[in-house]
């Protein structure tokens, strides 16, 4: 009698195996079904919250113009007979000029670097403000001492270090390096935006 059911139940089992197999393989398909149908359902019905909201605005010195004016806003002691956002403009289209713009000759010199920064038409100008601006700004600053002098199309940097470890680093950042050292610039842009700026 178990022999008889042993074998009745292996045969069950045979027979049952391809109509479970169809089932599970519908379901799936079902369930991929429906799911593609949520999925075109939703991007058809999305709420507008829901929607991504694009924060790229386009052009770095725009973006920094923005910054600035969202800060400005921001704060209720912003004195607007004061507020001064083309100076801001002015000073980041010669920040553009010096970064892209201008050509840098390197010269070893003793305990230091010596750059001479040229350009043409406005270039000459925006080069004369921003290294003159960087000196006064941050000369002693990490033990580098700056000197500036103008020369036909533009000026030259001249930094000295005072350590002769550093003489690798000052090698190392150049120029550009160079005048992104303190990490002054924003403040700077905020002030200079605010009517506040001593020397743009």
């Amino acid at each position: 009698m178990s022999r008889y059911i042993l074998a009745l139940t292996a045969a069950i089992i045979v027979c049952s195996a391809p109509v479970l197999a169809q089932t599970e393989t519908q379901t799936q398909t079902t369930q991929h079904h429906d799911h593609s149908a949520a999925q075109h359902a939703a991007h058809g019905t999305k709420p507008s919250s829901a929607k991504a909201v694009p924060r790229e605005p386009g052009q770095s010195a725009f973006a920094a113009i923005q910054e600035i004016v969202a800060i400005l806003e921001a704060d209720p002691e912003t004195d607007w007979s004061r507020v001064d956002i083309e100076a801001l403009r002015n000073h980041l289209a010669d920040m553009d000029n010096v970064t892209l713009r201008a050509d840098v000759k390197t010269l070893p010199v003793e305990d230091g670097y010596r750059f001479t920064v040229t350009g043409d038409g406005d270039v000459t100008n925006s080069i004369r403000r921003m290294l003159t601006a960087h000196a006064a700004t941050m000369n002693g600053t990490r033990g580098f001492r700056y000197e500036v002098a103008e020369v036909p199309g533009g000026a030259i940097l001249s930094v000295y270090v005072s350590k002769p470890s550093d003489l690798q680093k000052l090698s190392g950042l150049g120029f550009i390096g160079v005048l992104t050292l303190g990490a002054h610039h924003q403040e700077h842009h905020l002030a200079l935006a605010s009517g506040q700026s001593p020397h743009h």
